[in-house]
């Protein structure tokens, strides 16, 4: 047999079958979970900071409405000149709205603070538990001696000394300072306050 013929006895040459891209390896189904994993972190963190701004911004507005209230009746008690008594009835009326003022900030302090911590007895502090709770859980550098004498006795005083403006300082760096905290505790506060004071706004 010459070597034609033994070369006409071969079998054509089979090629392999292509790779086929599914199923994927092992290793691609682990990055896979892993991606999978990490865009939904991602985003149910995102989405949960972005929920903890709109609250901020909502416990920030109401404190601001109370001052732009106290704000409004004070031009007013300054534009009023009727009667013979005019300067002793603005008085009357400014440490009335003083008061009212104090009492309202306190009130959306202690909301927030309720908000944060559900499981502590907040509702019931008062006095100097309460200013030493406000120290102890938040930025409280605007704290002064005037400030402190306000949340603690102010719902008791027919008049108080109080620079307002520095009050509704104060209460704002405070409630900013809850919601912007970093760390673990807050992270794991972060859920159920925030669907408590969405509860409290309706």
């Amino acid at each position: 047999m010459d070597s034609e013929e033994l070369l006409a006895q071969l079998a054509d040459i089979h090629l392999p079958e292509p790779v086929s891209f599914w199923p994927p390896a092992p290793g691609w189904w682990v990055l896979a979970i892993l991606l999978l994993v990490l865009i939904l972190w991602t985003t149910r963190k995102s989405f949960t900071v972005s929920r903890r701004r709109k609250i901020k911004a909502r416990a920030l507005a109401e404190l601001q409405k109370c001052y732009e209230n106290y704000a409004n009746h004070a031009a007013d008690i300054s534009n009023s000149n009727t009667g013979s008594n005019t300067g002793s009835n603005q008085d009357n009326e400014r440490d009335r709205q003083t008061l009212r003022y104090v009492n309202e900030a306190n009130s959306v302090l202690k909301r927030v603070a309720l908000v944060h911590f559900p499981d502590s007895a907040i509702a019931g502090l008062g006095g100097p538990e309460w200013v030493s709770f406000i120290r102890n859980t938040g930025e409280s550098g605007l704290l002064t001696a005037e400030i402190t004498d306000a949340l603690s006795h102010g719902r008791f005083q027919t008049t108080l000394e109080i620079d307002v403006d520095a009050m509704n300082n104060f209460a704002e760096q405070w409630i900013a300072s809850l919601y912007d905290a970093q760390g673990q505790t807050q992270t794991e506060r972060s859920t159920p306050q925030i669907t408590r004071i969405e509860e409290a706004a309706h």
